[in-house]
């Protein structure tokens, strides 16, 4: 087991341990004082913060590594979110194999955006106040189709996490942040990730889709996939504030233990937060 995946494991253990012995000193009343408990809290939060910060060492050939060039996820128009282009790690720890994760959004094609009036299926904002949610289906990156970026070989595949009410409002955001982000991380990498795919590009080079549609994976471990073929539609499930594609190269299959690898998509190259890009015409979803 690696250091990060031991990391992980452990900080995990021990907020469970956490839980655990206060609701075991509420009902049994255990004569030490309750906070006591909240030091195994800490530890397990300085556990996984350095399980999550750590990047590997820098002369690493598993780490210093040239971006690998693969074709885009998606087509259609997006922009980034999160973005390795801005700085990396791209989602602020390398935990997960995201140092060189990127977040997309789907948006509304250039003809309707010069509209005067809004066309149905532009991106909700974000909210104050309200709506404190919406509906995935409000927003143009759900269910959109999702594509293989290389030819692979599928080597995971999670399905039945439901896709959630956005969290695209202030109260919403908070929510994510102090209370299910907790809880998920406690649960494991797959209630981050929610339904999600891993493809093994060779090489030692695996890629990453997370926060897909529940029901609308189309592959399963061991397939042989093709690039541009379709595998899946975008979706809101796990740690997601609202639906969109979650994009990752890695060094191994399993996100606890894999440290990120740079990409690039072909005719893009890594588009910067709040930029807007086009997948090139001639990339097309085949089923």
């Amino acid at each position: 087991m690696s250091a990060r995946k031991l990391g992980t494991v452990a900080s995990r253990g021990l907020q469970l341990t956490f839980i655990a012995l206060v609701t075991a000193h509420i009902c049994f009343g255990w004569g030490y004082h309750i906070l006591w408990n909240c030091l195994l809290l800490l530890l397990a939060y300085a556990v996984v913060t350095v399980a999550n910060r750590w990047g590997g060492a820098p002369d690493s050939p598993r780490v210093a590594r040239e971006p690998l060039e693969v074709a885009p996820p998606v087509t259609g128009r997006w922009s980034a979110l999160n973005s390795p282009a801005d700085r990396t790690p791209s989602h602020g720890v390398h935990g997960h194999g995201q140092t060189y994760a990127i977040d997309i959004l789907a948006e509304q094609e250039q003809e309707q955006e010069q509209e005067q009036e809004p066309k149905p299926g532009a991106r909700p904002a974000f909210r104050w106040l309200w709506p404190v949610a919406r509906r995935p289906q409000d927003f143009p990156a759900f269910d959109a189709p999702i594509l293989a970026v290389a030819d692979a070989t599928v080597v995971r595949v999670v399905d039945g996490q439901r896709d959630h009410l956005s969290r695209n409002s202030l109260a919403g955001l908070l929510y994510l942040m102090l209370v299910e982000g907790s809880v998920r991380e406690m649960s494991g990498t797959h209630r981050i990730l929610g339904n999600h795919i891993v493809l093994d590009l060779g090489h030692g080079t695996y890629a990453a889709y997370a926060h897909l549609r529940r029901g609308t994976l189309t592959v399963r471990e061991g397939d042989r996939v093709h690039a541009g073929q379709l595998l899946a539609r975008c979706g809101n499930s796990g740690n997601s504030s609202e639906p969109h594609l979650h994009f990752q190269l890695m060094d191994g299959p399993d996100p606890d233990a894999a440290r990120g690898v740079p990409f690039t998509w072909q005719g893009i190259g890594v588009p910067r937060n709040g930029e807007t890009f086009e997948a090139p015409p001639t990339v097309t979803a085949r089923t």
